[in-house]
């Protein structure tokens, strides 16, 4: 999810009760909901496409679930020491506890990896134990009703709390975090119908079927299908599905060439990641690998790599 997401899902943990255990609890709490994403540093280093066999990796993973919240409550406590010797502690803050600043880190920390899960995008859960991609096919990654619930709800526990005193905010927080499971509940069913049940109507049955939330609609889903002969479908928004056939492919397509991954470093991070890759013609007769989750004719140089060196072999038609 986006970080908005993750800061908001911290703060209301932390209105849920959990801020008071301790001095310096929210920043451990909405710290520690964004920390996971410090590998988008690989945009330093990595070119291209590279970032996305990289991101959603080792800093989502079980040892990171460990180390990131021992690091970020040992700054904290570190951070609150420094402000007592130099006499700028506010007087107004609890002890801090370095016990409940972990403890508090790391529940943090583990909802991060848990709402990057929701996406069609992936992620690596076992990373460096196991280089599975995951997938929770459940919320677009900038879900604004989401948006609209948790911060509406954040700024109602915060006002009752000045004015009418921490237990009823406590209570306004709790119930905005139920609300929030029951809304993910629901969107995992949603995804599930289309993906796995209305995906038997179609003749012949696809081989995978994806269910994509889209912007705004968190009703509807693009059904993404593959075929047995390779080739990638769209539905498009679901509110227009297209009953018992296909349209045409996403694309002009092309074999995916059997030594793709070692035309370069960029092709083999996105053939790592890639979870619905197809090979498009490009206007010279080369490759184009793409991925049909993100595929936009808009917008076409995203989520792509192009391989210069490889001529298309058209896939016959279907």
């Amino acid at each position: 999810m986006d970080n908005i997401t993750h800061s908001l899902v911290g703060a209301l943990i932390g209105q849920a009760g959990l801020k008071r255990q301790t001095g310096l609890a929210m920043p451990a709490l909405v710290i520690g909901a964004n920390l996971p994403d410090v590998d988008a540093a690989c945009f330093f280093w990595l070119d291209g496409a590279e970032h996305l066999g990289f991101r959603r990796g080792i800093t989502h993973g079980p040892v990171a679930w460990v180390v990131l919240p021992f690091l970020l409550a040992a700054a904290l406590w570190a951070f609150d020491r420094w402000q007592d010797r130099r006499g700028t502690r506010p007087e107004a803050r609890a002890p801090v506890d370095f016990g409940w600043l972990y403890a508090l880190s790391l529940i943090a920390c583990l909802t991060h990896p848990a709402l990057d899960w929701l996406n069609v995008y992936g992620i690596r859960l076992f990373e460096p134990f196991s280089s599975a991609w995951f997938y929770g096919d459940t919320l677009f990654i900038v879900d604004v009703w989401l948006w609209a619930l948790l911060g509406v709800s954040l700024w109602r526990s915060r006002r009752i709390e000045t004015r009418e005193g921490a237990e009823r905010a406590t209570l306004t927080a709790q119930i905005a975090l139920a609300l929030m499971l029951l809304y993910v509940a629901f969107n995992g069913l949603v995804s599930d119908y289309v993906a796995y049940h209305k995906a038997k109507l179609y003749d012949p049955e696809p081989e995978i079927a994806i269910a994509s939330p889209v912007p705004l609609f968190f009703w509807q889903r693009e059904r993404i299908i593959r075929t047995e002969d390779g080739r990638w479908y769209s539905s498009e928004w679901e509110g227009e599905a297209f009953g018992n056939g296909y349209h045409a492919p996403l694309a002009p397509v092309c074999r995916i060439p059997a030594d793709a991954a070692e035309a370069s470093q960029e092709a083999r991070a996105f053939l790592f990641w890639s979870r619905a890759p197809f090979a498009e013609r490009a206007e010279d007769g080369s490759v184009i690998l793409r991925d049909a989750r993100y595929y936009d004719p808009r917008a076409r140089d995203r989520f792509s790599v192009r391989l210069p060196a490889h001529k298309c072999e058209e896939l016959p038609a279907p």
